[in-house]
């Protein structure tokens, strides 16, 4: 049992239960209230009615007036929550006339002799109606508040702020009449009918509040699992959901999702490595096949320039110069297809460092010694600043050189039409030796950002695309990471942190 509460199902069932419940128990006790106020009001009624029938009585048999009865000292009969419901109190005699009346509206009056007037029955036109008076029989005609089968006059009725009732009592003098005139409360009455409606309204729609938001609730984990499907689908497996700490079926289904976009990630992650092993398994064999089959070609005709140099120079100093010139170009081609080989056997097989305390200022100094000649033919300006407790760097200073003279080489090649200012900026940073390399070059294209660490990828006609990606592989094997900023026209930006000596 305790098992099926904590699902989602076993939840959803006992909440609803639970607004069952709570609106049958409300409505329950907003019914019984209202019984128990109408119960209360007729009661209240019935005994207006007793009192008002005793006191005319007791006015037919005596000579003091009805008014008289109820100012009398001692009396309990006619308390104030009694005589309060009662408007008024007519005696009507056999002759159809007013005998006596509680108010002074219908009391008899004086005429000019000091006889006493009576007033008719049948000139009483503001009578509120006579209930039940088809019960008088013949007697109702006289009554002019009796609306016998007169549809006409329901409105009127509707509209009485009172309502009438006649008492036939025998006498020795003929039939009489007692007429008790009560109050009603039409504006009670309504409201005594339309509150349960009003309270019932209330409390549907609390209830369609409250279910709104449970189906909300219950639906909002589907809507979120929903989207982050979409994502997944679109190739965002970073997606994680929230749920899953809960402990029913979307918990489950929510922790399951998110196992299943790990995996994923995980093997989206296996592939790109297995896919930079195989290029770097093709690059090895291509390095291998080239340092075989080109490397010795290579050097045989580097020997063979040197000897026509030494052996076969022209006498004559204009064409010595023009054959110097010529060997020396060929040298130098020969020495970029050698760089190349280099290149492609530096990046296809692994490094073995030999790490130690370096001093990073000393290697961004024997880096820089390589540029220099060519930014002073470039007018380029070259700045270090090294903030103040910069550490040693563990590393191999060797390796790190051909980082770094990769990265001054590139920066000088970026200010080639313009020249500029390469500025470095050594400073430690949390663990980390942070060495910024800023030129004032053509700046890198946004699209092609996240490409220039992939190995074969180059923007220059002769360049073979290794550079940048042996650079971070170094790097990556030193414990470090590179990081960069262009703006095209602007300049480049290349970060590099390299873990600092422990020594």
């Amino acid at each position: 049992m305790a098992n099926f509460l904590n699902t989602f199902r076993g939840k959803l069932l006992v909440v609803l239960a639970f607004l069952l419940v709570a609106t049958l128990g409300v409505q329950l006790y907003l019914n019984y209230r209202q019984e128990k106020e109408n119960a209360e009001f007729r009661e209240l009624q019935q005994r207006a009615l007793v009192a008002g029938i005793a006191l005319g009585f007791n006015g037919m048999q005596s000579s003091d007036r009805l008014g008289d009865f109820v100012s009398r000292e001692g009396q309990t009969f006619f308390d104030e929550t009694t005589t309060q419901r009662i408007k008024d109190i007519l005696v009507i005699n056999d002759k159809w006339e007013v005998w006596d009346s509680l108010g002074e509206k219908y009391l008899p009056e004086k005429g000019p002799d000091g006889e006493t007037i009576n007033k008719k029955l049948k000139d009483l036109t503001d009578l509120p109606p006579l209930i039940e008076a088809q019960r008088l029989g013949d007697d109702a005609k006289h009554f002019p508040n009796a609306y016998i089968g007169q549809d006409e006059n329901a409105g009127e009725v509707e509209k009485a702020d009172g309502e009438a009732y006649a008492i036939p009592i025998e006498t020795d003098q003929g039939r009489w009449y007692v007429m008790v005139i009560l109050k009603t409360d039409r504006g009670g009455a309504i409201s005594r009918a339309v509150q349960p409606l009003f309270y019932t309204l209330v409390i549907l729609l609390i209830s369609t509040l409250i279910t709104v938001y449970l189906v909300w609730r219950f639906t909002r984990p589907i809507a979120n699992l929903s989207k982050a499907a979409r994502l997944v689908a679109a190739g965002d497996l970073d997606v994680r959901l929230k749920d899953a700490e809960r402990t029913d079926e979307i918990g489950q289904l929510a922790s399951q999702f998110n196992l299943m976009t790990a995996e994923l990630e995980k093997a989206r992650e296996l592939e790109a490595q297995l896919q930079q092993a195989e290029k770097s398994a093709v690059v090895g064999r291509l390095a291998s096949a080239i340092a075989h089959e080109i490397r010795n070609p290579l050097n045989y005709i580097n020997l063979t320039l040197d000897h026509l140099q030494a052996k076969f120079a022209p006498e004559e100093e204009e064409k010595r110069a023009n054959f110097e010139k010529l060997t020396a170009q060929l040298k130098k081609e020969v020495a970029r297809i050698n760089l190349q080989v280099s290149d492609f056997l530096r990046y296809s097989r692994p490094i073995k460092l030999d790490l130690k305390p370096v001093c990073p200022r000393d290697v961004i100094a024997d880096s820089l010694r390589l540029v220099e000649p060519q930014a002073e033919e470039q007018n380029i300006t070259i700045s270090v600043v090294e903030r103040e407790d910069v550490p040693q760097i563990k590393g191999d200073r060797e390796v790190l050189r051909s980082v770094f003279n990769n990265l001054f080489i590139n920066a000088v090649q970026a200010m080639e039409k313009s020249g500029g200012n390469l500025n470095v900026v050594l400073s430690s940073v949390d663990g980390y030796v942070k060495i910024e390399i800023k030129d004032s070059g053509v700046g890198i294209p946004e699209e092609n950002l996240d490409k220039i660490f992939e190995p074969y990828f180059s923007t220059k006609e002769t360049g073979t695309g290794l550079g940048l990606a042996i650079v971070k592989k170094i790097i990556d094997d030193h414990d470090g990471f590179i990081e960069v900023e262009s703006e095209e026209n602007e300049g480049t930006t290349f970060a590099v942190w390299l873990p600092k000596s422990e020594v």
